[in-house]
């Protein structure tokens, strides 16, 4: 048998389980008690009888005037004998018999005091020096009748008391592990990046060693992200100073020499400078993406962050290429609008990357906070959609690109709790690709921005 995995059930279910077999038990032990204490009481009641009767049958034989005659006494009214007797003479004559009494219930005389039979329990007593003997006998079925009356008066309540009591346990059971239900459901409400601390007030002390082992965990995880994130972040900005200048020696070495060897290496060293700055571009943020506080106390006007993002685009691209659609009225939101410039950033800039050349690239933000990204080339399988939004991971190896864009598009929008959709083909077409995800809109939510 395969206890419960749940600890309110197991709980229930074992203390329900000893409830019943405890109560089981004591009825038990208590009908064999009741049964000893019952088999007294009969016996005794089997001697006071014989000692009341045998007087009185005494008197009546001996003044009898034919004292070898047989008489059965009428009942006054119809009931059930529960003792039967036989009054009978040193000879064995029956002399006096109760009106229910079958003389072959009664065995031979064998002396006065208790005899058991295979159907009854007799007692035997005699008068006038042993010449005149009664018998009383009480039907051992009456016995066995009683004794079950009382196990069914004993073992009866359990059905009423045994739900009663289940149900007891289970309502004491749970409101002893409502403090641990209340520390699960903070552990659950919170962000998969909210590494605080968790209230653990309250807790059993069996159970309070456990959350604060927890909590230890949560803060050496803060520390390891915080340390991982603060590394990239600083490195990625210590890095741009002296890239800056590794790439204007090489445009000057690349201007001054006359060799056309030299100056060709010149470039490629300047284009991988170039790279490696768009690199550490990428990485510090990302670490704004993970680290950094997403949300903030005031809400703003989207559109104007997403013009300013595709005009800056739109000066190093084939004019007319990005087409921005906004709404006429405002989409207020309290994303932090520099974390909003930088998703819609990469997701223009990786649309203009991989997307067919000269073909629009088209943004569109809705009212109600969606922005879709969508740009026209060849239709991508599911699993390639699937790992792009892994760091460093590329649609194709010949693609140029750090392979962070979606990364970091994808780390910002787990924060502010919407999932980041890629479809291939995108909407309406059997090509493309399309990038889209819903932003937080309308009044700013404080628990959501606990946790971005």
């Amino acid at each position: 048998m395969r206890l419960p995995r749940s600890l309110q059930a197991r709980l229930g279910l074992s203390l329900g389980l000893v409830l019943t077999v405890l109560w089981l038990l004591a009825a038990t032990a208590t009908a064999v008690i009741v049964r000893g204490e019952m088999d007294e009481v009969f016996d005794s009641a089997l001697r006071e009888t014989a000692e009341r009767i045998l007087p009185l049958a005494v008197t009546d034989i001996v003044g009898r005037e034919d004292q070898e005659v047989t008489q059965r006494l009428a009942p006054i009214r119809e009931h059930d004998e529960l003792f039967t007797y036989l009054v009978r003479d040193a000879e064995g004559r029956i002399l006096l018999q109760s009106h229910a009494a079958d003389s072959a219930v009664f065995p031979p005389w064998d002396g006065p005091g208790f005899r058991e039979t295979a159907t009854h329990r007799l007692y035997s007593d005699a008068a006038l020096q042993d010449t005149i003997r009664i018998t009383v006998a009480e039907p051992l079925a009456h016995r066995a009748s009683v004794a079950r009356e009382i196990q069914m008066g004993l073992g009866l309540p359990l059905l009423i008391v045994l739900p009663v009591a289940l149900t007891a346990i289970i309502l004491a059971v749970r409101f002893s592990l409502d403090p641990l239900r209340r520390f699960r459901a903070r552990l659950e409400a919170r962000g998969a990046r909210d590494l605080s601390e968790v209230p653990a007030e309250g807790l059993p002390t069996e159970i309070g060693p456990l959350a604060e082992t927890l909590n230890s965990l949560l803060a050496r995880l803060r520390e390891a992200f915080e340390a991982e994130r603060s590394f990239a972040a600083n490195a990625a900005h210590e890095l741009r100073t002296p890239l800056a200048g590794a790439i204007a020696q090489a445009q000057r070495l690349r201007t001054e020499t006359r060799d056309l060897a030299a100056g060709a290496r010149a470039t490629e060293i300047e284009a991988t400078l170039k790279r490696l700055t768009r690199l550490s571009e990428r990485l510090m943020q990302l670490a704004r993406a993970e680290g950094g506080r997403l949300r903030i106390d005031q809400s703003a006007d989207l559109r104007i962050v997403a013009r300013v993002v595709v005009e800056d685009l739109g000066r190093s691209s084939t004019p007319g290429r990005i087409a921005l659609n906004v709404p006429d009225t405002a989409v207020m939101s309290d994303i932090d609008p520099d974390a909003f410039a930088i998703l819609c950033r990469n997701l223009v800039e990786n649309a203009l990357r991989h997307g067919t050349e000269n073909a629009p690239v088209e943004v569109t933000l809705t009212a109600d906070g969606h922005l879709f990204v969508a740009n026209d080339g060849p239709v991508l399988p599911r699993e390639t959609l699937d790992r792009l939004t892994a760091r460093f991971e590329r649609a194709s190896a010949s693609t140029d690109g750090s392979g962070l864009g979606l990364a970091i598009v994808a780390a910002i929008a787990d924060r502010i709790g919407s999932p980041l959709i890629l479809e291939s083909p995108r909407r309406g077409t059997s090509s493309g690709f399309e990038a889209s995800l819903r932003l937080p809109t309308g009044t700013p939510d404080p628990r959501a921005r606990s946790d971005a």
